[in-house]
């Protein structure tokens, strides 16, 4: 009898949060119900966030008990400062939704704080119209709109309508009735609902609390990749998140500038007047026939390789398989080892401008748009940002394309800017998934059905997904063609590497994509670290420079990592500054060839078994 008492006593002191606050937990939990629905993309395959009810149940219960909490004088003033940060929050979650197809991300927060006061005013002009409130936005007006005619109820009964609130305080009195009918039940319920609640939602909060903890904008990156990633399921977490984000972005943009400012060119000789630099994406070398694979999809680049002006290389490994980690190795004269972090040391095309190179930029990736995903966020800061955008390129892209072969007709427009000596770096799409996606309906080759035999234990939607990819390679390897026939008659040299491989079904794995967290092992670095890599040199930068040409040619069977990449492209430019390493320059006669090649910060690649 006495454990039944202390039962009751112990379900009616959980319950007074919610007697205390009643119509707080009522309208701020429908507000989370609406939001949730109002951001449910309208596309095949989404769905609410399976967790959703309980948790948010746990979310509002966590606020109303704060406000149990405070001094009944002080209880009001909070409660007015949730509800303003709450509606607020919602509003622009869900108007941005709606305007861009996207709640708040870090760079749609980004991009914000670089608008200033006119931008914003014409923004503000030509977006908020009154077709807003016809749209999902019109819902969270709504549960304002109700929310106030009850305010004003309860504070001056006399204030609105009695017709306009009388169906309402009937069902909440008759609601009440009931409840005290059966109160101890309904004590009970709710007690069980918030350890079902708390029980369903530890995972997510641990992982949230986790996500903000990264010390860097890449440790919050890779905390993403997880299996069982936070969920940001209210608007509230997404404007979290995004000031965290932008918060450890900005130190890092601050020791960029900081390095870019303090960089020093001693010398420069222009040995090469044109360096092309092209990124690609994706790319897994045991799917290009240029390195023995049996399907025919690089015959333009195995062409212009029988030609002999064309040199792969066939060991090359990349430092990480995440695009945004790579980028800051690539960028930065940082390699892995080194003291500090890659935001200590200069970006190579800053030293390029230093140095009076004429540095253009072509992206098919790194804009910033209001719905770009962390992974693009993370990747691109360091280029988009205004300070290190001016510092690093004197020319850039304005617009992203559907594919990478439009990128040729931007550099096209952008062309008449270069000066006699030229630094351009495309950056493509590549085989970037959705593969299908990365090659026009009208260039489709492969098919599902050639690779009943080749790869009999796939099923026929995974046959057709291998072939998508290898399309994609194809159609790649027309673009990075039709880029170096645009310097076919320059004095030009041109380099291709991606950023990392991919798993495409790889041996007996039914798998494509990354495994970010999985443990780097000899399978996994085969297929997601090993990438082609090749240098073309025009007949004229080969007649001029035949010491050159002799040195790519006699450094293509080298062991090789492309974090050293800036310090052949700033041998290659003839610059001369105090980061420099000769032993990391791959066509050096004293490269360093036994210099790890550790992956991930954790394996070593050539200990690999």
């Amino acid at each position: 009898m006495r454990y039944l008492q202390k039962m009751r006593r112990f379900a009616a002191l959980v319950c007074e949060p919610l007697r205390c606050n009643a119509p707080f937990f009522v309208f701020m939990y429908v507000l989370g119900c609406i939001c949730a629905w109002a951001t449910l993309p309208d596309v095949r395959g989404a769905h609410l966030y399976k967790n959703l009810y309980p948790e948010l149940f746990l979310d509002v219960y966590v606020l109303a008990l704060v406000l149990t909490l405070l001094p009944r004088r002080v209880r009001p003033w909070v409660r007015g400062i949730f509800y303003f940060i709450l509606y607020a929050v919602a509003l622009v979650d869900v108007y941005c939704f709606v305007k861009f197809h996207s709640s708040l991300t870090p760079t749609m927060l980004l991009l914000v704080g670089e608008t200033d006061s006119r931008e914003a005013g014409e923004f503000l002009r030509s977006c908020v119209s009154p077709d807003v409130l016809f749209s999902n936005v019109g819902w969270v007006v709504l549960v304002m709109f109700i929310h106030l005619l009850v305010a004003l109820q309860l504070r001056f009964p006399h204030f609105v309508p009695k017709n306009w609130c009388r169906l309402f305080w009937s069902l909440l009195d008759r609601f009440g009735l009931m409840l005290k009918r059966v109160r101890i039940v309904s004590q009970l319920a709710v007690l069980i609902l918030l350890v079902v609640s708390i029980q369903d939602s530890a995972h997510n909060k641990a992982a949230f609390v986790k996500l903000m903890s990264g010390r860097t904008i890449g440790d919050v990156e890779h905390t993403l990749t997880e299996k069982r990633p936070a969920n940001l399921y209210q608007p509230i977490y997404r404007l979290a998140f995004s000031l965290y984000a932008n918060t450890l972005t900005a130190k890092q943009v601050d020791r960029l500038v900081a390095r870019v400012d303090k960089a020093r060119v001693d010398s420069c000789s222009f040995r090469s007047p044109n360096i092309v630099l092209i990124i690609g994406e994706s790319y897994n070398r045991h799917h290009s026939a240029q390195y023995g694979y049996c399907m025919p999809t690089t015959p333009r680049q195995q062409k212009l390789e029988k030609q002999g002006r064309l040199v792969k290389y066939t060991d090359v490994v990349s430092p990480w398989n995440l695009t945004s980690f790579v980028f800051k190795h690539i960028f930065s004269l940082y390699t892995v080892g080194d003291k500090g972090e890659w935001c200590d040391y200069p970006l190579f095309p800053a030293v390029f401008r230093k140095a009076g190179y004429h540095v253009t930029f072509i992206t098919n990736q790194f804009l910033p748009k209001a719905g770009e995903a962390v992974y693009d966020f993370s990747g691109g800061f360091f280029l988009n940002n205004p300070k290190l955008s001016a510092a690093q390129f004197d020319t850039r892209n304005t617009k992203l394309h559907e594919f990478d072969e439009d990128l040729l007709k931007d550099y096209d427009e952008l062309k008449g800017q270069n000066g006699d000596n030229n630094l351009i770096i495309f950056h493509l799409l590549g085989q970037h998934v959705a593969y299908r996606q990365r090659s026009p309906r009208n260039r489709k080759h492969f098919h599902g059905d050639d690779y009943k035999e080749l790869k009999p234990n796939l099923n026929a939607r995974e046959r057709q997904i291998l072939a998508d990819y290898d399309n994609a390679i194809l159609y790649n390897d027309s673009v990075v063609t039709e880029i170096v026939k645009k310097f076919e008659n320059d004095d030009a040299i041109v380099i291709y590497v991606p950023d990392h491989g991919e798993e495409c079904y790889e041996g007996n794995m039914h798998f494509f994509c990354r495994m970010h967290s999985a443990k780097v092992d000899a399978r996994l670095a085969h297929a997601e670290f090993d990438i082609p890599m090749w240098i073309w040199c025009s007949r004229k930068y080969i007649r001029r420079r035949p010491e050159i040409f002799r040195e790519i040619m006699s450094s293509r069977n080298r062991r090789y990592m492309t974090d050293a990449l800036p310090h052949m492209l700033l041998y290659l430019a003839g610059i001369s500054c105090p980061e420099y390493q000769e032993r990391l320059n791959l066509l050096s006669p004293h490269y360093d060839e036994s210099r790890p090649r550790i992956l991930k910060n954790s394996a070593d690649y050539d200990k690999l078994n």
